[in-house]
Order: C-alpha cells, then structure tokens, then sequence
C-alpha cells in the first residue's frame, strides 16, 4: 500500500522478504484447535485495515509536520470512538447487560473485572501511542513487517508463558518468519 498510495519505492530483495514474513506467520498460526474461517477472514481484513491505517498515517505524518505521532493518535481515536460507539450500541447494544455480567463472573467480581478491564485498556493504549511515535521516524512497511514479528513473538511468549504445545510446523512458520524479518532488514541496510 504503501507504494500505491505514497508513490514509495522499495528493491527487489525487500518484496521478496515479505514472502517469508507472511508465509512463516501464516504456518505459525496452522493447526489451532480454535481455527475457524470466519476468524480467519476477521484477522485478514484488521491486518488490512492496520496496513492501511499506518500508510495513512504516515503520509499525513509527512504532509502536517505541525502534529506528531501522538496527537495523531489521539485523533483518530476520538473519530474512531464517534464513529463505532453508535454501530456497537445498536448492533450489540442489547447483549451488554449479559456480556457485562458474563465476564464479571468470570473475572470473580465487578471491582476484578473492573481493574482487568481498566489494565488492558491503559496497556493497549500505552501500545498503540508508542507504535504512533515509531511511526514517525520509521515507513509504514518497516512498521507492518514489526507488526507482524509482534505475532510470533506472542506465540513464543505462549509456549514459554503458558507451556501451549507448539507442533513443528508452527516452529518452522515462527522460523521463517524471523528469517524474512533478517532479510527486509539486510534489504533496507543494503539500500541505505
């Protein structure tokens, strides 16, 4: 996206290094027990909309040097929040009571799942400010290929953490996926 829509141009050997990006994130993610289509097709169209999310930011980045990663982010928040609260409120509105309560059992109480709630959500936050402040100073397709490492760092983290079984084919996707992120970087050394 970013070549068709900031007119970037990158080498050869940087296109070919996101064969391996995708192709090892994609068989890092095979055989999960919890694998469903419709779950594939909504990570699909997020990486989608983040890929875009970021070459826009970036072009606007570029083009208002008044305004910097943060304060991006906090506007596309906000227009983010005025936009989806009333799409969530009359599409999902009449579940929240017994989702509400749901999760609270879950956590074990209101006050637990309050702070569950409240730490995910500053965490998150704190995330995505500081991928914003990367954003200035990287391009949107080195930012993408570092989102992508994020995924197969949190599967690794999953094995070491929560001793999840990670099958061969998962290890070689996870391997394939570090390799093509050595490769887009040899590919932006060697360009430089």
């Amino acid at each position: 996206f970013a070549s068709l829509f900031m007119g970037a141009k990158f080498s050869g050997a940087t296109y070919l290094s996101l064969i391996p990006i995708v192709g090892g994130c994609s068989l890092a993610a095979m055989k999960e027990i919890s694998f469903a289509w419709g779950g594939l097709s909504g990570a699909l169209i997020s990486n989608l909309g983040s890929a875009l999310r970021s070459v826009f930011s970036k072009k606007r980045l570029n083009e208002y040097t008044d305004i910097d990663g943060i304060n991006m982010y906090a506007l596309i928040s906000v227009i983010s929040l005025c936009y989806l609260a009333p799409v969530a409120y009359f599409v999902e509105g009449s579940t929240w009571a017994a989702g509400w309560a749901s999760a609270a059992a879950s956590a074990g109480s209101n006050i637990k799942f309050i702070q569950l709630l409240s730490l995910g959500g500053v965490f998150y936050h704190l995330y995505n400010q500081v991928s914003y402040q990367a954003l200035a100073g990287i391009g949107p397709v080195t930012f993408s290929v570092g989102n992508t490492m994020k995924r197969v760092a949190v599967i690794v983290s999953s094995v070491l953490f929560f001793k999840n079984y990670v099958s061969p084919l998962n290890w070689v996707g996870t391997g394939l996926a570090v390799l093509g992120a050595y490769m887009y970087s040899n590919s932006k050394i060697k360009k430089a």
